[in-house]
């Protein structure tokens, strides 16, 4: 019985995912949804990632916990659009749901935006079972969680295009060994697109802004590498 219930909550979640991202593509709005661990950089590296790129491109943010507004606030001092969602009120979960996205997404002006940023819960579990209607899912790992979490939560490192190991200033300090983290992301997902990265320094953010340009030019026009509004 519970099996049956939670297929029909994922395929009707899945149904409005498909709505959400076409929402997203007739604005020619390129949308991230970055999941990852509390406290695994989420928020710094979405603020780093606007730094970059706010001269050249619009990006808005649709910010999800389970209660407060605390990173919003933060990202609010970029004076960008921020959407907020609380699932506290809908029983606290761990996710965000297609549904919701939409919702938050209908509150910014989207055809003034050109990225879209979907800061989930912070959870190596539940987000990864949730199609949010993003373009693209996007794992962040900060090193002091260790090299064996894709071989503990391989959905979440399945389900990612990307994966952005973060923290990498604390590489010296840490004993992690990082090439036994990639054999473990790999070994999970062989596609995957993996950059190394520090949200607090900037080290590594020139290929991971170049992916996302690559991306974002891919939506907006396949022969073009470049994504403007018009």
């Amino acid at each position: 019985m519970e099996i049956n219930i939670l297929k029909k909550v994922l395929s009707a979640n899945d149904a409005v995912a498909e709505t959400t991202r076409e929402l997203f593509s007739e604005n020619k709005v390129f949308a991230v949804n970055l999941m990852g661990s509390p406290g695994s950089g989420k928020t710094t590296l979405i603020e780093k990632t606007i730094e970059i790129m706010k001269d050249k491109f619009s990006v808005g943010v649709i910010e999800g916990d389970i209660f407060s507004t605390l990173d919003a606030e933060r990202i609010s001092k970029l004076n960008i659009p921020i959407a907020q969602i609380n699932t506290g009120p809908f029983g606290g979960d761990c996710h965000l749901e297609a549904g919701w996205v939409k919702e938050a997404a209908l509150t910014l002006e989207l055809s003034k935006l050109d990225l879209i940023f979907i800061e989930n819960v912070g959870n190596l579990v539940c987000p990864a079972e949730f199609d949010t209607g993003a373009d693209k899912n996007v794992v962040v790992l900060s090193l002091p969680e260790g090299e064996d979490k894709p071989i503990k939560y391989p959905l979440m490192f399945r389900t990612s295009e990307v994966m952005l190991i973060n923290k990498l200033d604390l590489l010296k300090v840490l004993k992690v060994d990082i090439t036994h983290l990639l054999k473990n992301a790999e070994k999970v997902n062989p596609a995957l697109s993996i950059f190394q990265v520090s949200a607090a320094t900037g080290d590594g953010f020139d290929l991971w802004n170049e992916w996302l340009i690559k991306e974002m030019g891919k939506k907006r026009d396949k022969k073009s590498q470049i994504f403007f509004k018009t």
